[in-house]
């Protein structure tokens, strides 16, 4: 394996947690398990916030490094076969 496999791999390890760190900072939206459990009681302000917004665009934004980084590896692993 190569220096570009392992830092991939890194780069992927890094994304893939900071994927699941992120969604669960995410407000529930009702109607879920959230709501099952006492999420879906308060009241707060239907619209959403500055911080909210900016956490589902760095949301997306890892997401999409993520993808990039299983495309590459798996077409650098399809290469060095």
């Amino acid at each position: 394996m190569t220096v570009l496999t392992y830092a991939l791999l890194v780069v992927l390890l890094a994304t893939s947690s900071a994927l699941v760190l992120l969604v669960l900072l995410h407000k529930g939206k009702g109607g879920g398990l959230s709501s099952m459990f006492g999420g879906g009681m308060s009241s707060v302000a239907s619209g959403s916030s500055v911080a909210e917004k900016n956490l589902t665009r760095i949301t997306i934004a890892v997401g999409v490094i993520w993808f990039a980084c299983i495309v590459a590896y798996g077409l650098l692993l399809r290469a060095l076969v």
